[in-house]
């Protein structure tokens, strides 16, 4: 069974923190997300390092290559 983008997350230690820091809300906040909202991908993805298909399959597809991981 394939993680979900909040158990990747938390795979993690000090992540959800430090995504928490970054993109300016309270650590609480991120801890509290069952799926991770939509418009935070992005910047969840630059700063876990976590692709978004990863992170949310339901809303980006697996790229057909690596030149499309990006």
């Amino acid at each position: 069974m394939a993680l979900t983008g909040t158990q990747l997350l938390r795979s993690e230690r000090g992540l959800m923190r430090r995504i928490a820091l970054e993109i300016g809300i309270a650590p609480s906040a991120v801890i509290m997300w069952k799926e991770i909202p939509a418009e935070r991908v992005p910047a969840v993805s630059r700063i876990s390092g976590f692709p978004r298909h990863l992170l949310r399959p339901d809303l980006w597809e697996e790229p057909a290559c690596a030149c499309e991981a990006a």
